[in-house]
Order: C-alpha cells, then sequence, then structure tokens
C-alpha cells in the first residue's frame, strides 16, 4: 500500500499536484462556509461554559467559608458558656475567701473571664455580618447562574439546529478532504496545511484574478502569470506566500482545448474588422 502511494507521488505531474491543491482547498473552503454558518456560537456556548463554572466554583467557596463562620460561632458560643460556668464558679469561691489575696486573684479571673465574652460576642457578631456578606454574594451568583443556565441551554440548542442542519455535508466533506489528501505527497500537504494555518481566511492557494493574487491582490507579473499557467512548477506568491494556480485549472484537458479555440477564434474575429478598415483607406 505505501509502495503504491509513494509510486503515484513520484508519477504524478505538478499539474496534477496542482490539481489536487486546488480541490482539496475547494473542499476546505465549503467546510469553512459550513462553520461560518454556526458563527460566534461555539464560543459563545464555551464562554457559557467557563462563566458557570467559574460561579459554581465562587458558589462553593462562599458556601464552605459560611459553614467556617458557623463552626466559629458555635465555637464562640461554647466559650461564652464556659466563662459564664466559671464566673459563676470564681464568684461564689470570692464568699469563702481567706484574705485579700484570693479575693484579689478571683477577681481578675472573673474580669478575665467577662473579657473573654466580650471578646467572643464581638466575633460572633463579625462572624454574622460576613456570613450575610457572603450570602449576599451567593444569592447573586445563583440568580446570576440560573440566567446564564437559560443562555447555555438556548445557544446550545441554536447550535445543535445548525450542527444537525450541516453536520452529513461536513462529514462527507471531510471525507473527501482525507482522499484527496491521500493522493499528495506528504511534504507538499504539510507544506499547504501550513500556509493555510497561516491564511487569514483559510486560503492556501489562489487563483491569479486581473493579474492579480487572489489572496493578497498585489499584482502579477506577466512573465510569472505564464508560468503560473503553464503549470510546470509549483510557484508561491511572492508577497503572502500563497500558491499560486491559473484560474483554469478546474477545467479539463479537453474543456481547456475548448477554451483556447474559443478564445483564438474570438480573437481573430476581432482582429478582422480591422484589418478591413485598414485595407479599405490604403485602396
Amino acid at each position: 500500500m505505501a509502495k503504491s502511494k509513494t509510486k503515484k507521488e513520484v508519477n504524478a505531474s505538478v499539474e496534477e499536484k496542482l490539481r489536487a491543491l486546488y480541490n482539496l482547498q475547494k473542499v476546505n473552503s465549503n467546510i469553512d462556509n459550513i462553520k461560518k454558518l454556526r458563527g460566534e456560537l461555539p464560543l459563545e456556548v464555551q464562554d457559557l461554559e467557563d462563566e458557570l463554572a467559574g460561579l459554581e466554583t465562587r458558589i462553593n467557596k462562599y458556601t464552605e467559608e459560611i459553614d467556617t463562620f458557623k463552626q466559629d460561632i458555635a465555637e464562640k458560643k461554647n466559650k461564652i458558656e464556659d466563662s459564664n460556668v466559671l464566673i459563676v464558679k470564681y464568684t461564689e469561691q470570692q464568699n469563702n475567701v481567706r484574705n485579700n489575696r484570693e479575693f484579689d486573684s478571683l477577681s481578675k479571673e472573673i474580669e478575665f473571664q467577662s473579657l473573654e465574652i466580650e471578646l467572643c460576642e464581638k466575633r460572633i457578631r463579625e462572624a454574622k455580618a460576613n456570613i450575610k456578606s457572603k450570602q449576599d454574594i451567593i444569592d447573586n451568583s445563583a440568580d446570576n447562574f440560573q440566567v446564564r443556565k437559560d443562555d447555555l441551554l438556548h445557544k446550545k440548542d441554536e447550535l445543535d439546529d445548525i450542527i444537525n442542519e450541516t453536520q452529513k455535508d461536513e462529514e462527507k466533506l471531510g471525507k473527501d478532504a482525507i482522499k484527496i489528501e491521500g493522493t499528495i505527497e506528504e511534504r507538499l500537504l504539510t507544506a499547504y496545511k501550513r500556509i493555510r494555518a497561516n491564511a487569514r481566511n483559510g486560503l492556501s492557494l489562489v487563483t491569479v484574478e486581473r493579474d492579480a493574487c487572489g489572496g493578497c491582490f498585489n499584482k502579477i507579473p506577466p512573465q510569472r502569470q505564464l508560468d503560473i499557467r503553464s503549470r510546470k512548477k509549483i510557484i508561491v506568491c511572492e508577497y503572502c506566500g500563497r500558491i499560486l494556480v491559473d484560474k483554469d485549472i478546474e477545467l479539463s484537458l479537453g474543456e481547456l482545448e475548448a477554451k483556447l479555440i474559443a478564445d483564438a477564434e474570438k480573437a481573430k474575429a476581432e482582429e478582422k474588422p480591422k484589418r478591413r478598415r485598414k485595407v479599405k483607406e490604403t485602396k
């Protein structure tokens, strides 16, 4: 299989290679046109999916923070209860002290526990404020999440409709492209794909239109145009690097001969009146 393909590549003329590239470009351009029908929808869908993932991460993060604040509040409440128990205990002990030193020591412990209660109450208020702030963010994010989710479902449905309408054509064109690529030598195909990847409009091969490159529209010298029409070698545009072919590349050999004959007859018919007038003036 590989040997027969290599043999075919070696035996293929430059014209056959150019025709294969031209056909491949036509197929690729048709695939590009199908993708254009989708417009920005694939990107919009991707952006919405990324945004939803970000909102979900944000909601989960703030939810975890709220849970942490709630645990802190519970711990602070337990500390307050413990401090109250200790205050009652130290107050009772003050009634049974034997000297001022013990009384002062117990008073300091009671004062310390009172300060602990105040500090815990302050931390509880701060935690509740943080919970309210985070909950507001979660609520807003949740509303935004639902709106974006509805947008995503709508965009996905729209994109699926377009894909379903064009899927068969795109699959067929994809198979045609693979089939044509199999007839092109690897080195030439690699160059074609590289040029196509760098071209903004996806055109790697263009025809000469009105004495200019069909890709960048720069003028092509007459001698270079003759070389292009001869199809003896692969010529690229010196400005944009695209492969250049003449606009009759699509015609078969018979169609091309018929066109050349028709063009010659047309040119001959246009010259006859001029010659007659010239003869008449001489007489």
